[in-house]
């Protein structure tokens, strides 16, 4: 970085007072027409959490503004992020602790609330709005973990083949894009190749390939029903979110087994992640502004203690490392925050 910035150095041959960036930033017009990343609806990604039941819109306590819907209730969120145009919104389950078990098996029920959704969605919007379903076990699993357990571990190989169940179960039912949250090693591979082989090719993949083990999922936890059911920790599957050349080699790995886009999650405190992994691969790479940090955003913001446009620019650093596109509960309110 010292190189380049001595070569640009050198290159300039004016010098203050001749030379004063401030002139560029004196009048909004002229910041405006510089400016090297902006943001626009295309760029954002809508989470929905679902409910049981009819006319719900039910509060999360620990995500402020935030709402769970049962599925007859989902027009006037989709209506909206269509009107603004969304490109595409993903669907996060409510499971109630009578249908969860050891092995996740509401995952693979085709009338659980993931499937009518789509089919809901699909039959009442066809293409207008892109789908992207999470791959993975926990909303299910009565121990919290993303696969099956056993002796404290979860299993890799024994996990994937549920994970191709339910994929090709929300292929089926019009899900667009596969989203494997997991972090199982060689699911994507095996997920590619059962879609190929049941007429699946167009359905995208987009992997969760760096997926760090962190504190800043607690809320998403409580909003999709796993709060405190949690045995132990899911260190010996996410990631070590100390290191960086890992998520490297995780990325290359499932670009290899044909992911069509790579997740990093959480967002901001891995923003020198979102971008070697842009600079390295050239992938649309997605960031998830997870519910930890839209929390502590919304919370401060409630609080006065900083102020609202503080949302714009956390998005904004998004794209600055590189982002296509943002994971975001702000989705929503985008004339807002845009404007």
């Amino acid at each position: 970085m010292s190189h380049i910035i001595n070569i640009f150095l050198n290159m300039i041959t004016g010098k203050y007072p001749s030379l004063r960036l401030r002139r560029s930033r004196k009048y909004d017009w002229s910041r405006r027409l510089i400016e090297e990343n902006s943001l626009s609806p295309n760029d954002f990604i809508l989470p929905i959490f679902l409910i049981e039941g009819k006319s719900k819109k039910q509060e999360i306590k620990s995500m402020p503004d935030v709402y769970r819907y049962s599925i007859d209730n989902l027009t006037k969120i989709i209506d909206k992020a269509i009107k603004n145009g969304l490109p595409m919104i993903a669907l996060f389950p409510y499971t109630e602790k009578n249908k969860k078990n050891d092995l996740g098996t509401e995952a693979l029920n085709e009338d659980n609330l993931v499937c009518r959704a789509i089919q809901y969605i699909k039959k009442k919007y066809k293409n207008e709005i892109g789908i992207m379903c999470d791959v993975a076990l926990d909303p299910y699993t009565s121990h919290g973990h993303d696969g099956l357990l056993k002796s404290n571990y979860i299993l890799n190989d024994e996990t994937i083949k549920v994970l191709i169940d339910q994929s090709l179960l929300q292929a089926q039912m019009g899900c667009d894009v596969l989203a494997p949250s997991d972090m199982m090693d060689g699911r994507i591979g095996e997920i590619r190749k059962a879609l190929d082989k049941n007429n699946y090719q167009m359905i995208q993949i987009l992997s969760y390939a760096v997926k760090y083990a962190s504190s800043f999922y607690g809320p998403f936890r409580d909003a999709v029903g796993s709060k405190g059911l949690l045995k132990g920790d899911k260190k010996n599957y996410q990631m070590d979110f100390r290191n960086e050349n890992e998520a490297l080699r995780e990325v290359a790995l499932d670009i290899k087994e044909g992911a069509d886009m790579i997740m990093v999650k959480p967002g901001m405190p891995y923003l020198d992640i979102i971008k070697v992994v842009k600079e390295n691969f050239k992938i649309p790479v997605i960031a998830y502004q997870v519910s930890g940090e839209y929390s502590l955003l919304t919370n401060s913001i409630n609080r006065g203690l900083i102020d609202k446009k503080a949302v714009l620019e956390s998005l904004i650093s998004f794209k600055r490392a590189g982002a296509n596109a943002i994971v975001s509960y702000y989705a929503d309110r985008l004339s807002l925050i845009l404007k």
